[in-house]
């Protein structure tokens, strides 16, 4: 069994992202510039994106954190939005999900300019991901394949199993997977709360991505010998042993399902780390492609 190990790639890819940001600010080039905007006060959110902002120092991005109050009005959000939208010094911005039930996400997602959204949320850039187009990747599915292609993990021909249907992990991740090109060439069969006798496909696969957020729901009994196993679930498990109270756990039974698979992500560790690095590329995209615009 190895280990998919996201703290270790991430590092090397904000290394490689740092050594391009240094040759830009020795060119005279404007470096680039992601903005953050965070509506209210979920504690999970605002570590997310504190580690966003860490990240663009550690590569030398400039970023921008906009914290607005738990009561904004979708028209002040939908107002700043358009505000970034228009502003030539930031390259790329996100808007930290989940929203007050008060805004409507998708409006959200949809005033955002595509051409910075570096989430890869807006339907033009879903679309050409769809198509094969050079786009934004959302930063998980993004991660993944990154991931998949460092440690050279064959996909061509695999069956890969994908479960949970989600906008941003698991819809984008059976497109991703299905097409030409490394990694990819793989039969993706997407499953989800309807699927039935789902430990039968799962038994099949030779990868399976999980995104689901229910710990430990994936079994060593759900899976073959030497499956790659791709955990995206990050749970807060109460844990009274622990002196922050909680400890995070993924979709994976992990002490059980490692002794099977040959390639495994742990939680933590595994794919999150990966997903604020893919930001940054994405990010960095950005800023060649306005460059390039002007």
């Amino acid at each position: 069994m190895q280990l998919l190990d996201g703290k270790k790639t991430s590092e090397d890819i904000k290394n490689e992202i740092a050594a391009q940001v240094d040759k830009m600010k020795q060119n005279g080039e404007k470096v680039p510039h992601l903005a953050a905007v965070i509506v209210g006060n979920d504690g999970a959110s605002l570590t997310y994106v504190g580690s966003k902002v860490k990240a663009c120092e550690r590569v030398g991005f400039e970023s921008t954190l906009i914290k607005m109050p738990s009561t904004t009005s979708e028209m002040e959000l939908l107002k700043k939005i358009e505000e970034l939208n228009q502003d030539d010094d930031i390259d790329g911005f996100i808007v930290q999900l989940p929203l007050p039930d008060q805004i409507d996400t998708q409006k959200v997602i949809m005033a955002i300019d595509p051409s910075k959204d570096v989430d890869g949320f807006h339907p033009e850039n879903f679309g050409k991901m769809a198509l094969d187009m050079t786009t934004f990747i959302p930063a998980t599915p993004f991660g993944i394949l990154e991931l998949l292609e460092r440690y050279n993990v064959q996909t061509a021909g695999k069956h890969t199993v994908v479960i949970g249907r989600s906008h941003i992990v698991g819809r984008p991740m059976s497109i991703l997977m299905g097409r030409k090109g490394f990694p990819g060439n793989s039969t993706v069969t997407l499953t989800h709360s309807h699927t039935k006798n789902i430990n039968q496909i799962t038994t099949q696969a030779d990868i399976i991505i999980t995104a689901l957020g229910v710990p430990n729901y994936l079994k060593a009994e759900m899976i073959k010998d030497d499956a790659v196993v791709i955990d995206v679930g990050i749970t807060r498990v109460p844990d009274e042993t622990s002196e922050r109270g909680y400890r995070i756990t993924g979709d994976v039974d992990f002490d059980n399902v490692c002794k099977k698979a040959s390639f495994i992500t742990p939680v933590p560790g595994g794919v999150g780390p990966m997903t604020i690095a893919m930001l940054l590329k994405n990010t960095l995209l950005a800023r060649e492609q306005r460059k390039y615009r002007k």
